[in-house]
């Protein structure tokens, strides 16, 4: 049996919604979207219908259904069992593992942008390492406080977005936009799709997290009330904000020169530098934007090694992961992530050539592992939907007969299957051996520690009944 830990109710609606914007609303992906030209935008409309809505309302029940520390975690526990909960629970924590250093190279490229031009990709690597320490001090922290990084950065964010935005739309009209915006560039073909293939995961991958908050569900003050409602509100902003945004740096900058590290700071740029106050405000706003990069890692931080934890605790994944502060933190899973994403960012960044070659490697990789349990969670809420003997019309539910809500399930995870093909493979280029290699490593290395588990659980069991 699990051990039982209290938690303080340190979450309410406002909370829950501030955090799901921090979490989904992720401004390094946007450079990747723009970067595959019109058609983008397209497809970001197109999945939020037929997959965004069903994956959040998805989140949604099983959060209100099972409103259980772990989240995800626990939903897949309750359809499979412990076995393959824990092996998602390790996709979930070794993708935060592997995506923290790639978002700290970003933040470390826009820094060296911005105020050391001359900084090397080591010196930046270096920046990179002593930020993930700083993140793992915030992981520790109990919600009542560690809730106000995801908080500010997503208020940040929000405030970027719209200079971004609004900025952005009255360049276009004193300049020009700098790509044709038409129907017929936006709708995808051979001809016109161009990157939109390679950078298509970006989308979905921007789609993710709505679930995320539930790994903190034994610290919220009111689930079953706030969750369905926060994760609505925090859905329509996510999707007007992306799709204004990557409309706003393709109205700014040709599609063809944006970059993947550089292209948020090359837009503001260059759209308020017609303005004597502008340079200012483009340090201001860029300032903010390294805030949110460093919020980001803190928010999936603070719901990956929830979700670790909760395994461990239930003797499904090294103790070291369960070791928890006074307050119930997951002090163990936050240094072990600390070191493995120390590791990464210094392994990787004696291999790569730049950082925006570093940046695409360690997002493509971490990608594979991250797509990995929304597939598994897709099919635990079919399953579970197939096992319940009552419905409770009071709970949230997705709506609509069940074969329709079976099939939306199951399209999700289809999607999610394809995207995952198209990060390690993509058309006219082929695989990519170093992001493919990267992931079945860590997939064998959680196969490991499961099986070395399995024997030691069975062990202490044993123990406990003598």
């Amino acid at each position: 049996m699990s051990e039982r830990v209290l938690h303080h109710k340190a979450l309410g609606k406002r909370d829950i919604f501030l955090f799901s914007v921090s979490a989904v609303l992720l401004l390094d992906t946007l450079a990747a979207g723009a970067t595959s030209g019109p058609s983008i935008i397209f497809w970001w409309l197109a999945l939020t219908l037929c997959f965004l809505i069903p994956l959040g309302m998805i989140c949604a029940e099983l959060g209100v259904k099972y409103p259980q520390q772990g989240g995800i975690y626990a939903w897949v526990k309750q359809a499979y069992g412990q076995r393959w909960a824990s092996r998602v629970s390790w996709y979930y924590w070794a993708n935060v593992a592997v995506w923290i250093p790639a978002i700290f190279i970003l933040f470390s490229g826009i820094f060296q942008q911005l105020f050391f031009p001359q900084m090397s990709l080591t010196a930046q690597i270096i920046l990179g390492v002593a930020l993930i320490w700083v993140l793992v001090f915030a992981n520790i922290v109990t919600l009542e406080f560690g809730k106000w990084v995801p908080n500010l950065g997503a208020i940040l964010k929000l405030l970027i977005f719209a200079f971004l935005i609004v900025g952005s739309f009255f360049y276009g009209s004193k300049h020009g936009w700098a790509n044709d915006l038409s129907l017929a560039t936006l709708l995808p073909t051979v001809e016109n799709d161009g990157l939109s293939l390679q950078y298509l995961p970006a989308v979905i991958y921007g789609m993710l997290g709505f679930e995320l908050i539930s790994a903190s569900s034994e610290e919220m003050k009111n689930p079953k009330r706030d969750l369905p409602k926060a994760i609505a509100a925090s859905m329509a902003v996510v999707v007007v904000a992306f799709v204004l945004a990557t409309t706003a740096i393709l109205v700014a900058i040709p599609a063809q020169q944006v970059d993947l590290v550089d292209g948020l700071i090359d837009t503001l740029r260059l759209i308020f530098s017609q303005y004597a106050w502008g340079e200012s405000l483009v340090i201001a706003l860029v300032i903010g934007a390294l805030y949110t990069f460093f919020s980001n890692g803190v928010t999936w931080g603070m719901g990956a090694n929830r979700a670790a934890a909760q395994a461990a605790i239930d003797k499904e994944l090294p103790k070291w992961f369960g070791i928890l502060s006074s307050r119930g933190t997951p002090t163990g899973a936050a240094i072990l992530l600390g070191v493995i994403s120390s590791a990464l960012l210094i392994m990787y960044g004696f291999m790569a050539t730049n950082n925006e070659d570093l940046f695409w490697t360690l997002f493509a990789f971490s990608g594979v592992i991250f797509i990995l349990p929304y597939i598994v969670m897709c099919c635990a809420f079919v399953k579970i939907r197939q096992s319940e003997t009552v419905f409770d019309a009071s709970q949230y539910s997705v709506p609509g007969n069940p074969s329709m809500v079976k099939g939306l399930a199951y399209l999700c995870a289809l999607i999610l299957s394809v995207t995952n093909i198209l990060f390690v493979y993509t058309p006219g280029e082929g695989v990519h051996w170093d992001v493919l290699s990267g992931a079945m490593a860590v997939i064998l290395l959680g196969e490991a520690i499961l099986f070395h588990q399995k024997p030691a659980k069975a062990k202490e069991s044993n123990q406990a009944v003598v």
